[in-house]
């Protein structure tokens, strides 16, 4: 299992060495990006990245839920959740990187 993190200032970086932008306009334009996917899921709406997969946000019930340990009932409050469904090309590639 890899230790490494992706962080937004890697991403800044990486959009720095592959565009040419520089390391401020790089950080503005990923803070940008992210700042739009997560208005896009407050919102309720879907956010679909072609061959990356698709963020949507789903409605979760109340319903009754259990202490494991004790048995006892517990109350879990309606929510909303965020969910990820990566593409086929993103899981063939997560896949493959498995084979070392």
């Amino acid at each position: 299992m890899a230790d490494k993190t992706l962080t937004r200032m890697d991403l800044a970086e990486a959009v720095h060495n592959e565009v040419g932008l520089s390391r401020n306009d790089s950080a503005d334009l990923v803070e940008s990006v992210l700042t739009h996917v997560s208005d896009s899921l407050v919102a309720g709406d879907t956010v679909k990245i072609s061959s990356f997969g698709t963020f949507a946000v789903r409605d979760k019930a109340a319903r009754v839920g259990r202490n494991p340990k004790t048995g006892e009932e517990v109350p879990i409050h309606p929510r909303r959740v965020l969910t990820f469904r990566p593409s086929h090309l993103m899981k063939d590639r997560v896949a493959s990187g498995n084979k070392s």
